[in-house]
């Protein structure tokens, strides 16, 4: 009689799978592949580059500095300098990371243990690509805002080095930009699931001033419009020199960024 082998499972998938599969269907600012534990798709013709091949490997670091800046051409018709180009793509990093690893804890409390070597930028698209493992801590005991913040400057730490040099910024400079795309990404998430101020209560709880290497705290405040309507909005640290490709243009908690043009954008 012929013995049949049992019928093969199902791979079970990673803890942390689901959690970045949400942020991708929900954050559409988020370009994210969630691989199956290996290297991603070869879905845009291009060289996947590595977290840690961006901070070791001076052509990495070229490749997706020149594929931001082609980026800026096509959307904005304007060829971006050198460190312009690098800023932007370095706030794109910095964002990303900042939600890949604070949206799980926002959501589940559970911080994902990404390593550099699992996290992937495709430089032609600035998509994302991310190898999905463990949890930091699967009770969640472990998930403070400390854990959190520990998590992110060791993972940012490398690349704010590699990029110093084609930024041409100290590091006050580039950790004010760390901690400002932090802060953003809950913030943003929260604004996105109509959760706004659970979300800059997080935050500022996250960033609360006096926690180093970040020169300065979330520091939100309220601005209230013409219309009787309340914003929460802050200022940032750093700066992602989005104002040179768009003088008329700067972000809205940019410094060059007034109360009454915030209110007027907010209200409008």
């Amino acid at each position: 009689m012929l013995t049949l082998p049992p019928p093969a499972r199902a791979a079970t998938p990673a803890p942390a799978a689901c959690a970045f599969r949400l942020l991708a269907a929900r954050c559409e600012a988020l370009p994210l592949e969630v691989t199956d534990g290996g290297h991603p798709t070869d879905t845009y013709g291009g060289t996947w580059w590595d977290a840690a091949q961006l901070a070791g490997r001076p052509e990495a670091l070229r490749a997706v500095i020149e594929g931001e800046a082609a980026r800026i051409r096509e959307a904005y018709g304007h060829t971006a300098r050198p460190d312009v180009a690098a800023s932007r793509v370095l706030h794109h990093c910095l964002w990303s990371i900042g939600l890949l690893l604070g949206g799980p804890w926002y959501l589940q409390r559970r911080i994902p243990l990404i390593r550099p070597q699992e996290l992937w930028i495709e430089p032609r698209t600035g998509t994302f690509a991310v190898a999905p493992g463990e949890f930091a801590s699967p009770t969640g005991q472990d998930a403070s805002h400390a854990a959190l913040r520990a998590a992110f400057v060791e993972f940012v730490t490398p690349l704010l080095a590699a990029f110093r040099p084609e930024i041409r910024r100290g590091p006050r400079a580039l950790w004010g930009m760390a901690g400002d795309d932090l802060v953003s990404a809950v913030w943003y998430l929260g604004r996105l699931l109509g959760q706004e101020q659970a979300a800059v209560r997080e935050a500022s709880a996250l960033l609360p001033g006096d926690t180093p290497p970040f020169p300065s705290g979330a520091g939100f405040r309220v601005l209230r419009g013409p219309s009787g309507r309340s914003y929460a909005t802050r200022t940032r640290a750093g700066c992602c020199l989005f104002y040179v490709i768009r003088p008329d243009e700067a972000c809205l908690t940019c410094p060059r960024t007034d109360a009454p043009e915030r209110l007027r954008r907010l209200e409008g």
